[in-house]
């Protein structure tokens, strides 16, 4: 569904002596099938937000080629928004319009007649449990309604593929939790290939079958999240004994299996891989040494162990600023430019 191949963008700051070069994306190579959700993840400034509008056809490549959806985001930019679902940061809803008459607007952008834009419109309604809402403004709306209602206005026109940008940005914990499987079923009941991007590792975590990191405007890493936590720093391993004699052997039988090992009092700690399969080994083998356990803990590492392995940086910071923000709001600013040309 989505082939971008060297995609470059550069934007020029300042003038004259101040004028310099500004390299947002540096060739990035991106692939994503039918069928995946996939979350774009990445600190502040990496290059994500610019690479999106790039494949939403809202920002023209410098360099590079990438195709969406089977169409040339450089060429065949109207057939390009024809054919996906765009879910802004900032929304694309009008505050002081009904709810569903935007929906049957933007439905009959896509080509739809008002008839079918208002059948959809109202089966979009109540799958995302808008039911009752038609003829309210978004003004008058909850974060988490109007953030649905933006989700329904990008599938009116049953779209393959549909682009979220950080789509539950502002709002409460439960409606996130709530939005979460609302952007679930868009593959498991609408068949869309979805691509995520959000600051929140729990998003991620929750939706996303692989996970792409980028940083600096390239790609630093792309896989399951799993994978991805497995490969970076692998599984926290305390072991607390019972007596300053094992102390040392646990040392020995925990550096068997993990590279680093540190001590501190009676708890002896390090990472392992797949910790699930070794520990059980190292636990007879602790048994056979005659060491008693108090405790034994197994920390699985989490995205931001990743991203401050890969990047340096935390995304907590990323996730802590986007909390801070208020709900996307500003619709009188907001406009449908994800509808076609």
């Amino acid at each position: 569904m989505i082939r971008a191949r060297g995609l470059v963008q550069t934007f020029h700051s300042g003038q004259g002596k101040q004028k310099k070069e500004v390299h947002a994306v540096r060739g990035v190579d991106l692939d994503v099938a039918e069928g995946e959700v996939v979350g774009f993840l990445g600190p502040n400034g990496a290059g994500k937000t610019t690479t999106l509008r790039m494949l939403t056809t809202l920002l023209k490549p410098t360099a590079g080629t990438a195709s969406v959806a089977g169409f040339d985001v450089a060429t065949q930019a109207v057939d390009v928004r024809r054919s996906i679902g765009y879910c802004s940061q900032v929304g694309s809803t009008f505050s002081g319009a009904y709810a569903g008459d935007e929906v049957v607007d933007h439905g009959m952008l896509y080509g739809m007649s008002k008839k079918a834009a208002v059948a959809k419109g109202q089966e979009l309604f109540d799958k995302l449990q808008l039911d009752g809402l038609w003829r309210r403004m978004p003004k008058n709306m909850s974060g988490g309604q109007k953030r649905r209602l933006d989700i329904a206005m990008a599938l009116i026109h049953s779209p393959g593929l549909v682009f979220l940008d950080e789509p539950t940005t502002g709002l409460d914990p439960q409606a996130r939790i709530n939005l979460w499987q609302h952007i679930a079923d868009l593959r498991a009941k609408e068949g869309a290939t979805v691509f995520l991007t959000t600051h929140y590792l729990d998003e991620a975590d929750a939706l996303a079958d692989r996970i792409v990191i980028i940083d600096q405007g390239t790609i630093v890493a792309s896989d399951t999240a799993d994978n991805l936590k497995a490969a970076v720093a692998g599984d926290l391993v305390d072991l607390e004994v019972t007596t300053d004699e094992q102390v040392a052997i646990a040392r020995d039988k925990l550096g068997s299996i993990s590279a680093e090992v540190e001590v501190e009092g009676h708890h002896v700690r390090g990472r392992v891989a797949r910790a699930g399969k070794a520990v059980p080994g190292l636990l007879r083998d602790l048994e056979g040494s005659g060491v008693g356990l108090e405790s034994i803990e197994v920390v699985r590492p989490t995205l931001d162990d990743v991203f401050l392995t890969l990047t340096g940086r935390s995304l907590r910071d990323a996730e802590a600023a986007a909390e801070a923000k208020d709900a996307p709001a500003d619709e009188a600013a907001a406009t449908t430019e994800g509808a076609p040309a």
